[in-house]
């Protein structure tokens, strides 16, 4: 079998985002048209724009946030091709929870275990695993991680049309999104279709993909959400 070995600045222009031309950093993808950026990127793009920033086309007149995924295949790809990235940036990510005096969520802390792992073993450098019986230290740190990977927020209804939710506090996983929200408050108030509510926070109405993470870090500023 023939293999040809490929330059990474050949295939660059694939996994870098053209907003910040930089490699691709939680790599979203527009729906419509699927190019795709840096998470960040686009969201502060469409803040005051509404179409794809490669092509053009108009990702949604109003609500262009809502017709965003996070793409996890182009990311998986982009830190299997750049050596060191995925390590930089959640070593960024550890730095700038710090620098706030904030609690590093526990996804990102389990992220750069599992990198750490996985660089010791690729140098040879892994220490064997420590036995069942004496890895009381491990166990605590897998419950710190499941604690510190939830968050509390508040559902307010904000609509004249619809009831309120007879709890409104939930406690759920960082990593939901505005979707599963948007299910979570359909079944509950028994409604055919959950296309139709829209969550804000800060009056600012959030994306389907948006992960109740991604919100608490860019949008968050006091713990009420609205729909």
């Amino acid at each position: 079998m023939l293999t040809r070995k490929i330059k990474l600045c050949h295939i660059n222009a694939h996994i870098t985002c053209r907003l910040c031309e930089g490699y691709l950093i939680d790599a979203t993808t527009v729906t419509e048209c699927l190019h795709t950026f840096c998470r960040s990127c686009l969201v502060k793009y469409l803040e005051e724009n509404n179409t794809c920033p490669t092509c053009r086309i108009v990702i949604h007149q109003s609500h262009p946030l809502q017709y965003i995924g996070h793409d996890r295949t182009m990311q998986d790809i982009v830190y299997k091709l750049v050596p060191g990235l995925q390590e930089a940036e959640l070593k960024k990510q550890r730095e700038f929870y710090q620098r706030l005096g904030m609690e590093v969520p526990g996804d990102i802390k389990g992220e750069l275990c599992n990198v750490k792992s996985h660089l010791d073993q690729r140098n040879g450098t892994c220490t064997p695993p420590t036995p069942r019986h004496t890895s009381s230290g491990r166990y605590q740190r897998i419950i710190h991680l499941l604690v510190d990977s939830w968050v509390s927020i508040c559902l307010e209804c904000n609509s004249s049309k619809l009831r309120g939710l007879k709890r409104k506090w939930i406690r759920c996983s960082a990593q939901a999104t505005v979707l599963h929200l948007k299910k979570f408050i359909a079944k509950k108030l028994n409604l055919t279709s959950f296309n139709e509510l829209d969550i804000l926070c800060n009056e600012e109405i959030l994306g389907k993909d948006h992960t109740l993470k991604f919100v608490v870090v860019t949008r968050w500023r006091f713990k009420v959400i609205v729909w």
